[in-house]
């Protein structure tokens, strides 16, 4: 195909160059050169054709062959897709199953923190409540003996001054002083230990509070997205 484009060059050159016709548009050019040139081009062109023809033959084979190696790249990349979908679905659920096994754990724990907790609050308010009562009993039969024995001091008094009137009333008005101080301190005592009784409910409250918020917290990660989770593991005293 060179050859049949400079041949074509040459004859434009040639006509370009040549000598005009007075009084027309026409030339007067070399017979023999543009003939010669012409059989180049009359000849060239089956051979260039030809060259032409392995080109597009060449070409439909390296078409053939770059869609053959596409065809096998796509097919290789799919399989790779699909494998390392499968070792990521693989993986999802293994560390799926490993954060769900972690968070049972950790839910299990607080339950088992929150049961020990709770039988040993349970155990210190029987005995806060058991020591309240005797303490509270014990100073109610204090106050009745104080008080019984008031009246006995009073009535063995009052039999013996029973000539005197004023003595028998002054022991009158000591024993029932003597008695209501002995209610006032009794009801004081009790005050004071149902006070303390209650501030250790309330600790106990809230010691129950937060292991059950704790509890709730384990839960409620153990119902959240697995994968997010797993990254990073849930610290249950928060």
């Amino acid at each position: 195909m060179y050859r049949v484009f400079e041949a074509l060059d040459e004859l434009v050159t040639i006509v370009e160059e040549a000598r005009g016709v007075p009084m027309t548009s026409g030339c007067v050019v070399p017979r023999g050169d543009v003939l010669e040139l012409l059989d180049d081009v009359r000849d060239a062109i089956p051979t260039e054709l030809d060259d032409a023809q392995d080109v597009l033959d060449h070409r439909d084979e390296v078409v053939g062959k770059a869609q053959h190696e596409a065809e096998l790249g796509v097919s290789k990349a799919r399989s790779e897709a699909e494998r390392a979908l499968t070792e990521a679905r693989a993986e999802s659920d293994r560390v799926r199953a490993e954060a769900r096994a972690h968070a049972e754990q950790l839910v299990a724990e607080a339950q088992d923190q929150a049961e020990r907790t709770i039988n040993a609050g349970r155990q210190e308010y029987e005995e806060l409540v058991g020591r309240a009562h005797a303490e509270s009993e014990r100073m109610v039969q204090a106050g009745r003996a104080n008080y019984e024995r008031a009246i006995e001091e009073g009535q063995s008094e009052q039999s013996r001054l029973v000539a005197e009137t004023e003595i028998v009333m002054a022991a009158r008005n000591e024993s029932v002083r003597i008695v209501e101080d002995a209610q006032i301190e009794a009801q004081r005592l009790r005050g004071e230990c149902d006070a303390y009784v209650d501030g250790k409910l309330a600790d106990f409250e809230e010691l129950l509070t937060h292991t059950l918020r704790s509890v709730g917290k384990g839960r409620s990660h153990l119902r959240g997205p697995a994968v997010s989770a797993a990254s990073v593991p849930y610290d249950y005293r928060d």
